[in-house]
């Protein structure tokens, strides 16, 4: 008589035997694309953000109102290693990303992948506009993208091999990626909540767990400490980012995640998601898929934004790749893949990358929308141009007085940037942490001021007269805003300074 047993029914073992890495290739697709994203990186300019990222590395701290301190960290090497250029800036985000797509190999690897679908999932993340955009500008998602591909590649594998010394390696890119962006912390609740949903649940009772979970916060508590200190202004900040949840931010949403990837390769991440769920051989992995749904969910009722999710779809892309290329067992399935990935990086890159003439993005309602961020990386010379002319427009007395401020912090680093070669004094901005940059001193009693409301700031001062308005060739952020020319301060600067702070983003 056969013995019977009771209780929980118990898990087929994990398979621990999947083919060889294939690093050659998987080399030679990371190595090409970072290339690929430095020979572009000198584009059209600086982003909207750069422009505050590289004066945040002339202020150091261990934290910053509107994020942690490594992006400024990285802002503040690349300087010093590579120039004060554009190209140089942006090392940092090609490397991260060329890692990110060598990842998405290993993690079709897992999955049981050979040479085809490592390679592919390869190409295929090098492919997607979310691997190309975190790779493109220096941000702090540049570096929670590879952060987030790379702990569910860790985790995946400590699922495979139940080794569970992997939650120690797990826990140190966790505290990495919250030293750039502590939204880090949504990827920990997704997977937590896809394990106890789609198991196995025993992998989060290893001691293991909370050993990596202190690393994580060892390698962040001067970060946190920083933020304690200073009423937590991270959470103000998380707030001002997320948009009104409803049927619009939902939609976008679910928009967002075809764009994320791209619409040529958004089959490949669905196959990944529907196959993680229902393969049976990839039962202890189901929790990738739930990982997804959660954190969708989450982000959607906080109105936050598609890019989010990013990390996950590389995932489920990666998963995807191995399901496709079983199928793709003829030619003629492998050209549709292959003109897949090609077609889809070609969307990527016209959207990210600086390939077409800057005035497609204008002359293009389509383009201009999906490519809103290529214009906002032009006219920032110019702007210092333009400010430069009302400078040089006052009377030596008053320009050995003067400051320029900017109501954002880009503004701000525009002057900074491009405004010593022009002659024009220091820049200051009331926007987050460029508050903290520095305060004008008691004599400068003359502001070049644009980008403010006129009413509530003109209110500071005795009197402000309208110098000119922004003009471009091409549509930017500052055209039609007036440049003033304030005097007068009616209380000092020490008293004034705090009614100019605000935190958020525009």
């Amino acid at each position: 008589m056969s013995a019977t047993t009771t209780g929980a029914p118990v898990e087929s073992p994990v398979d621990t035997t999947v083919p060889d890495v294939r690093w050659k290739p998987l080399l030679g697709v990371s190595a090409a694309f970072t290339a690929v994203l430095l020979v572009f990186a000198g584009g059209y300019g600086y982003y909207l953000d750069e422009l505050y990222f590289r004066v945040a590395g002339d202020h150091l701290a261990w934290g910053y109102v509107d994020q942690p301190p490594l992006v400024a960290v990285f802002a503040k090497l690349q300087v010093l290693l590579f120039g004060d250029g554009l190209t140089a800036f942006r090392v940092v985000p090609a490397l991260l990303a060329g890692a990110s797509v060598l990842v998405a190999g290993l993690i079709a690897r897992e999955f049981g992948g050979g040479t085809a679908a490592q390679v592919l999932a390869a190409c295929a993340s090098a492919a997607s506009l979310a691997t190309v955009a975190a790779g493109h500008v220096l941000h702090p998602t540049a570096v929670d993208h590879v952060v987030w591909v790379t702990v569910c590649w860790l985790l995946i594998r400590l699922l495979r091999t139940a080794d569970q010394r992997l939650w120690i390696a797990i826990g140190a890119v966790v505290g990495v990626g919250m030293l750039a962006k502590y939204l880090v912390v949504l990827l920990v609740i997704g997977l937590a909540a896809g394990l106890l949903i789609g198991g196995p649940r025993k992998v989060l009772g290893s001691s293991y767990v909370l050993l990596g979970a202190g690393l994580a916060l060892v390698l962040n508590v001067p970060g946190l400490i920083w933020q304690g200190v200073n009423g937590w202004p991270q959470f103000a900040m998380a707030e001002s980012l997320s948009e009104q949840p409803g049927i619009g931010a939902a939609v976008n949403l679910l928009v967002g995640q075809v764009l994320m990837i791209g619409p040529l390769l958004t089959p490949i991440w669905v196959v990944g998601l529907v196959a993680l769920i229902r393969r049976p051989a990839w039962r202890t992995h189901r929790a990738f898929a739930w990982a997804h749904l959660v954190v969708f969910v989450i982000v959607a009722a906080v109105g936050g934004y598609a890019r989010y999710t990013a990390g996950l779809l590389v995932v489920l892309l990666a998963a995807g790749c191995v399901v496709v290329t079983s199928w793709a067992s003829g030619n003629v399935k492998r050209a549709l893949v292959g003109l897949a990935v090609v077609g889809n990086a070609a969307f990527a890159a016209v959207i990210v990358l600086p390939i077409l003439p800057i005035e497609a993005y204008a002359g293009d309602d389509v383009l201009g929308a999906l490519g809103a961020g290529q214009l906002e990386q032009t006219g920032w010379p110019r702007v210092a141009d333009q400010v430069a002319d009302v400078y040089r427009g006052l009377s030596p007395a008053e320009q050995g007085a003067a400051i320029v401020y900017g109501h954002n912090y880009s503004e701000a680093g525009a002057i900074d940037r491009y405004g010593p070669e022009r002659g024009l004094p220091r820049a200051y901005s009331g926007q987050n942490s460029y508050a903290d940059f520095g305060t004008p001193s008691e004599d400068k009693t003359v502001v070049i001021a644009f980008g403010v409301d006129r009413g509530s700031f003109s209110a500071l001062f005795t009197s402000c007269e309208a110098r000119g308005t922004f003009t471009f060739d091409l549509p930017q952020p500052e055209e039609g805003k007036e440049i003033l020319v304030c005097r007068g301060l009616r209380e000092p600067w020490s008293a004034t300074w705090p009614r100019l702070r605000w935190l958020g983003t525009f």
